[in-house]
């Protein structure tokens, strides 16, 4: 009886969620860079969208929720390589950090548009992503160095190098366990703050990419190589589901701000959003090249994204594009 009750649920969430992408498919696209986008990402009160490019600098997009129109208030400058991956402060709307190429990282104030920190690092630095209670920053660089950064003093207060290809790192939600995802298709779970060894879960048979977690606590998400997207049971680290709809490594990841769809994306010309108990298809948002990164708002059922667009007059040239799926169709 409450299996069939907890399916009816299901079935209706999914039915109106159809219902409501039907009548909210319209994309706005914004020319953000000069380049190929590497990552996008939503301040948590949902009113800024930045995003970080190969062409060294950081869009930021201010959301009129009262229009369904986004606009670009700035760019920040100062990095002198690649803006790899960045992401915002999880309490603080105004602040957001930024992984670069150029063996720095910088901590921006969206307020005054200027960058409030710059730390040097050890190496050219490919993933970054903040404690949950905003207090650490954790950077990964390409030689497989974590280094976790005191976001008051701007100081290193741990190192740990590891002998594998890290790919993605996260803490889960209660910030006591540090994750990453390795090339060697495992999920290694330190303890934090002592970075000891607690589980290796043997996740996937091919190079592990990316990893989230779901902002209601239950469930991460792993994506592989091997074109696979598996949800886990945060309490029990069990695999519940896989979804194997792509068919190219998934690259990216993001749950919606209610923990109930996926959004999982790749080489494929589309990105699958899925309900997350069923495993079950949702929508499908239809692109024109391979997909870097996805970001659900963290309050509405928008989806930002970014593709390896070409320019359409010169098909040399990277387009440079954020988009973000989920607006009123009939608002033109």
């Amino acid at each position: 009886m409450v299996l069939n009750l907890l399916n009816l649920k299901m079935a209706t969430y999914i039915e109106n969620m159809r219902k409501h992408f039907q009548q909210n498919k319209r994309i706005r696209e914004h020319g953000a860079h000069d380049s190929k986008v590497h990552s996008v990402a939503w301040s948590c009160d949902g009113r800024r969208l930045a995003s970080g490019s190969f062409d060294k600098t950081v869009s930021v997009f201010q959301l009129d929720n009262d229009r369904d129109r986004m606009v670009k208030d700035c760019t920040l400058r100062g990095h002198s390589d690649s803006v790899d991956q960045l992401c915002w402060h999880p309490k603080n709307p105004d602040q957001l950090v930024t992984a670069s190429g150029d063996k720095t990282i910088r901590i921006w104030d969206a307020r005054t548009n200027r960058s409030v920190a710059t730390v040097n690092t050890k190496g050219e630095n490919i993933n970054i992503c903040w404690s949950p209670d905003g207090s650490t920053i954790a950077v990964g660089n390409k030689d497989d160095l974590i280094t976790f950064i005191d976001v008051r003093s701007h100081r290193s207060k741990a190192e740990e190098q590891f002998k594998f290809e890290v790919n993605e790192i996260s803490w889960n939600n209660n910030g006591d366990l540090f994750f990453l995802t390795s090339g060697q298709g495992s999920i290694n779970i330190l303890s934090y703050p002592d970075l000891k060894l607690q589980h290796t879960l043997n996740a996937h048979p091919a190079n592990c990419i990316c990893i989230e977690f779901d902002p209601k606590g239950k469930y991460f998400a792993t994506g592989s190589a091997d074109a696979l997207v598996s949800i886990w049971d945060v309490a029990e680290l069990a695999c519940v589901r896989t979804l194997s709809r792509l068919e190219w490594p998934v690259r990216t990841l993001s749950f919606s701000h209610d923990g109930k769809m996926l959004a999982s994306a790749s080489e494929d010309l589309i990105i699958d959003i899925a309900e997350v108990e069923s495993g079950e298809k949702v929508t499908e948002i239809t692109c024109e090249a391979p997909t870097f990164t996805v970001a659900w708002h963290p309050r509405r059922h928008l989806l930002a994204y970014a593709c390896d667009d070409r320019d359409t007059y010169d098909r040399n040239r990277d387009a440079g594009t954020v988009k973000v799926f989920g607006f009123p169709s009939d608002n033109s």
